[in-house]
């Protein structure tokens, strides 16, 4: 039985007041041969060959574009990193989709809340400041008596959990942009340029196979694969609750609709943070399945937030692999993760401190 609150409800909304929301931030493509020119030289010089540094060269070469905006090549600044994790529940969670329960999602809210998460000490070695949103927890996330925050926690809640997309759509396009708008809001807030993303939440990643499966044209199969954790009889099952969803909203095409129909809030808020940081110039390092299948529906609203996007790590999820593909993304690290939290981000961020280090040499 589901014992989640129901959903927050929404006021009507008036078509024209709709339409006459301002459109997404202007995001500005970064390709600069000149400067790619620049990099390739200062990397190999006379004596290395050339591409000698490989996707470090690559990672260089992303970093300066993102920073330089005139002809002239500079020192790569990283100034006050920010981690934020947004949190949410999904409503396809009754249907088994994922081996664990949801109050999972509520319990690594917490852990993080409280500073005894991995991705505390990760974030503590390597200078970052945290931050964790509640995008759409199925409950409240209430400290402990007697305990305090080791980060904040921003309460950005659209709902208890989005409905489960078996039965209708996972929330209303107005929650979906709602969504997209909060997570704008709260990249809009941060200091610093350089935002590492990732989520919280039990059965994202079923939301984030049937994003690439729809705006990709994978097949559901191959989007959704099956978890090291399954036994043979539960991705069977996974797979036929997924292929029920897909198959309820198959009229769901546009960017917007499919996130509305089968997404999640914290993918909702993920895919405007993107957004916003993109808009600012800002380095945007994600992690993970979910906050890709994010950068899926922000690249599909404004193409041009592919070139701020660096892609931390290809974790151990299948679809992964197919949505760095489609992205024609390199991933600076493969180690097989299955944990989220921004654990991934951090692991790889002495890669860009390297690459900072190689343009100031």
């Amino acid at each position: 039985m589901n014992s989640r609150p129901a959903p927050l409800t929404e006021p009507p909304i008036d078509n024209e007041v709709a339409a006459a929301r301002p459109s997404w931030p202007e995001v500005h493509p970064t390709p600069h041969l000149q400067l790619d020119l620049m990099v390739q030289h200062h990397l190999n010089g006379p004596t290395e060959s050339e591409q000698a540094f490989g996707h470090v060269e690559a990672l260089v070469r992303q970093l300066a574009a993102i920073q330089h905006t005139d002809q002239g090549l500079q020192n790569i600044r990283f100034e006050a990193p920010q981690l934020v994790v947004f949190a949410a529940d999904h409503g396809i969670a009754d249907e088994g989709v994922s081996t664990f329960p949801q109050e999972t999602t509520r319990q690594r809210a917490l852990a993080l809340l409280t500073g005894k998460s991995h991705v505390n000490a990760l974030a503590d070695l390597h200078g970052f400041a945290v931050t964790l949103v509640d995008a759409g927890v199925g409950s409240h996330i209430q400290l402990p008596p007697d305990t305090e925050a080791s980060v904040p926690l921003l309460l950005r809640k659209i709902g208890y959990g989005t409905r489960n997309m078996v039965i209708t759509q996972a929330m209303s396009v107005a929650q979906a942009r709602a969504a997209i708008e909060a997570g704008m809001d709260v990249a809009r807030h941060l200091p610093g340029n350089v935002v590492a993303l990732s989520n919280i939440g039990v059965a994202g990643n079923a939301s984030a196979a049937q994003l690439l499966s729809r705006l990709c044209g994978v097949p559901l199969a191959d989007a959704c694969g099956k978890d090291q954790a399954e036994d043979e009889v539960g991705a069977q099952r996974k797979l036929e609750r997924l292929f029920a969803a897909a198959s309820r909203h198959r009229k769901a095409t546009k960017p917007l609709d499919v996130l509305a129909a089968m997404g999640g809030f914290e993918i909702a808020m993920l895919c405007g943070a993107i957004l916003q940081a993109a808009s600012e110039r800002r380095v945007v390092l994600l992690d993970g399945f979910v906050a890709g299948a994010a950068a899926l529906v922000a690249r599909a609203l404004v193409p041009a937030v592919a070139d701020y996007l660096v892609f931390a790590q290809r974790s151990a999820e299948p679809g992964h692999r197919l949505l760095l593909i489609h992205m024609q993304a390199s991933p600076l690290l493969d180690m097989n993760l299955r944990t989220g939290q921004g654990v991934g981000a951090l692991l790889a961020w002495p890669l860009l401190l390297a690459a900072q280090r190689l343009i100031e040499r």
